[in-house]
């Protein structure tokens, strides 16, 4: 997924942004509310963190612009605020869930990943394609039972491809889900990881074939999601 954070304490926005890449996902961090619907107006974001108390524009005008200008965007209200009309206010604007600080990051990565299941269609927090199994919550692979070993940026080209097994993954699609604003992130790095990925998959009965002038596509014989 490709995350926008909007949080304008400096020290918890790049916290965010460093925990939710090491996550696995792309992280865009504003720190204030007058650019946001400009950057979301500008890329495809899957889900939106976002404080209220942000100087220019608040966090509920921002979404009652969102909701206003009919974009479905999910969007995750991180906020001091812990009255239950606050709740009430930010829910009844378009939110789609709340956290209120301090907060735990383990209980922020669960309803991140929730999001994503929910945007994926997954039920459980296991995909298994073939002889692959991905375990979203404890981010590891299992081929056959045994864990293969990889790093954070193969393991989410890995859960693109999982997801949509048996079909193609072209590269723009993995550079635009995996690339932040600042990442040094190309079409040639995707080539790379799935390079490694390949090496990683021989033997296993999966395989990634390139679909010439599409993408990839990852190759086995069943994929399923766990009921």
């Amino acid at each position: 997924m490709r995350v926008l954070v909007i949080e304008d304490d400096t020290t918890l926005g790049h916290a965010l942004q460093e925990f939710l890449v090491q996550q696995g996902y792309a992280v865009d961090w504003l720190a204030d509310g007058e650019t946001a619907l400009s950057a979301i107006a500008g890329q495809s974001y899957d889900l939106l963190l976002l404080d209220l108390n942000l100087p220019g524009k608040s966090g509920l005008d921002i979404l009652h612009d969102l909701r206003a200008n009919h974009e479905q965007l999910p969007v995750l209200i991180l906020t001091a605020r812990d009255g239950v009309e606050d709740r009430v206010a930010g829910l009844d604007a378009g939110a789609d869930d709340y956290v209120t600080k301090p907060f735990e990051l383990a209980e922020l990565a669960a309803r991140v990943r929730a999001f994503g299941r929910r945007r994926s269609g997954q039920k459980q927090p296991l995909i298994e394609a073939g002889p692959l199994q991905l375990d979203t919550v404890g981010r590891e692979v299992r081929v056959n039972g045994d864990r293969l070993a990889l790093s954070v940026r193969e393991l989410s080209v890995l859960e693109m491809l999982m997801l949509r097994a048996g079909r193609v993954v072209t590269k723009r699609q993995i550079v635009n889900s995996l690339s932040a604003w600042d990442a040094d992130f190309s079409e040639n790095a995707v080539e790379v990881y799935v390079y490694r990925l390949r090496k990683r998959l021989e033997g296993t009965g999966a395989g990634i074939q390139t679909v010439r002038g599409f993408g990839y596509l990852l190759d086995v014989e069943s994929a399923v999601q766990t009921p």
